[in-house]
């Protein structure tokens, strides 16, 4: 139970860098803290205590491999979502960075005000 409280913190975190900071780097450190708690919380939905991937439970009867084996599916699906992750850091950091040849700063009340 302490794990979801902890997936929770890291997630409360993640929003709080998101509203309260202005500065485009650390809005960009709280989406990617949210989304790797969202991973986190993916990933302890599919545990189970004592469980064993069910790669290493061949030879077993169906039954057995039910009751021992973790659920492989939010696995996969931590996984997808990491490599979609990183091409969307890798937009948002090349947007940040044209952001700052064109403003010549990463504060966002700085580039509205000089947007004009």
């Amino acid at each position: 139970m302490i794990l979801y409280f902890l997936a929770l913190v890291l997630f409360v975190m993640g929003l709080y860098c998101l509203v309260a900071k202005k500065n485009i780097i650390k809005k960009i450190i709280g989406i990617v803290i949210t989304e790797y708690s969202i991973n986190l919380f993916l990933v302890l939905v599919g545990w189970r205590k004592g469980g064993i991937a069910p790669i290493l439970l061949k030879g077993m009867q169906k039954s057995e491999i039910v009751e021992k084996g973790v659920d492989p599916l939010p696995q996969a699906l931590v996984l997808t979502s990491i490599v979609i992750g990183l091409g969307v850091l890798a937009l948002m950091v090349s947007i940040c960075l044209r952001l700052y040849e064109k403003y010549k700063t990463f504060d966002m009340s700085e580039i509205n005000r000089l947007r004009g």
